[in-house]
């Protein structure tokens, strides 16, 4: 999206996730306790929409020996996640553009947290298939973004609430409402019986879901 080049957007990123999206920080710790149940000590991380660096540095302070490939079409996100890694930048390869330009692996764990709502169907089927096709046989995946209930009012149920908990949040009235709208008009949210349904089709195993928080599900899967 063009608000990922926008440099005021970019220079305030951090100050979003924290604060928009319930539990952040823990959403982050799960996902690297998941990882780290089958990833070995020394393993090597594909991180897909790396921009801005949150998670890695999340995944970097807590695993020592791990080694990151992290993926992001922004370069602005992308000098940003550089800055955000600081003393962990010599074990993080980061890499601009798409999926298809990661590593071929085989990756012994991979993550997706905050990106895929931003992913048009056949470009999200297409992210997932490759990650998979990255990852070691028994590999953990982790994937959270927004998923909602997509028929009418529910829909909008779920969006009224998300706006609700950005002014609880100390957002600004406008600001509340041009996200509310924009998530409405532009992002292609899948409801979370599909977005299973999609980690399945490409050939994740034993999907489970892990974090529930206002619009937001993540999800753990096997390659």
């Amino acid at each position: 999206m063009k608000h990922f080049s926008d440099p005021g957007a970019v220079a305030h990123y951090h100050q979003g996730p924290p604060r928009l999206v319930p539990g952040f920080h823990d959403l982050q710790r799960m996902a690297q306790v998941l990882l780290a149940e089958r990833a070995p000590p020394d393993a090597r991380v594909l991180v897909l929409g790396a921009g801005g660096g949150l998670e890695l540095k999340a995944f970097a302070d807590a695993q020592p020996g791990w080694r990151f490939d992290g993926v992001d079409p922004s370069p602005d996100m992308l000098a940003l996640a550089q800055d955000t890694v600081g003393e962990h930048a010599h074990r993080v390869s980061l890499h601009a553009g798409y999926v298809d330009v990661a590593p071929p692996g085989p990756f012994d764990a991979a993550a997706c947290l905050l990106t895929m709502h931003f992913m048009p169907l056949c470009e999200r089927r297409h992210a997932v298939r490759a990650i998979r096709r990255r990852l070691r046989r028994g590999a953990p995946f982790v994937a959270a973004h927004m998923s909602f209930a997509q028929d009418g009012l529910e829909r909008e149920r779920c969006l009224a609430r998300d706006e609700a908990y950005a002014l609880a949040a100390g957002a600004p009235p406008d600001e509340a409402r041009r996200r509310r709208a924009l998530i409405a008009r532009v992002l292609p949210v899948l409801a979370p019986e599909q977005d299973e349904a999609l980690l399945r089709e490409e050939g994740f195993r034993d999907v489970g879901m892990f974090y529930a928080a206002g619009v937001f599900r993540g999800w753990v899967a096997y390659a």
